[in-house]
């Protein structure tokens, strides 16, 4: 049987990596898994800063990464809405695929500062729920940790330069 395909996505808060997962996911009938969703119901009110999100985040990692792994195995396409932003981030979604050898696409949506804080403004007075962590204080921290991929990671990377 053929495995699904992973995919999963690179790029600053704010540059529509959850617009775009969600398209994706869609158009290839693939399960989406959202990380924002999943920490939001598991760990309601409990992130506050980047340091929680950090703890939280991977405790929750090690099931997420046994239910795509079980979903790749049965050949479904897989779409996580979760950030491969950092070399830490991105070796944990590799061990996902490679233990499975299982085909994957990384996504980089890759747009400037300016941009990404635009589409954060707008998504704060759409979703007032995220007003409190979606700031340019947050964007501003978060963005010191952020890594593009490049070709020596050894990823299949699909970049994309504009939000289309």
């Amino acid at each position: 049987m053929n495995k699904g395909t992973l995919t999963f996505f690179c790029g600053k808060m704010g540059a529509g990596k959850s617009t775009k997962a969600s398209e994706i996911a869609q158009q290839g009938r693939a399960v989406l898994l959202c990380e924002d969703e999943w920490l939001a119901s598991l760990y309601p009110n409990k992130i506050a800063s980047l340091k929680d999100y950090v703890e939280y985040s991977n405790l929750l990692k090690p099931q997420i990464k046994k239910l795509v792994q079980s979903l790749l195995t049965a050949g479904t396409h897989v779409v996580m809405d979760f950030p491969a932003n950092t070399l830490s981030q991105r070796d944990w979604f590799r061990s996902i695929f490679l233990e499975i050898d299982a085909p994957h696409h990384l996504i980089y949506i890759d747009l400037p500062n300016e941009v990404c804080l635009k589409q954060i403004r707008k998504r704060r007075q759409q979703q007032p729920e995220r007003a409190a962590t979606d700031t340019p204080a947050m964007f501003e921290q978060i963005t010191k940790y952020f890594m593009a991929p490049t070709s020596a990671e050894g990823f299949n990377i699909v970049k994309v330069t504009q939000n289309t």
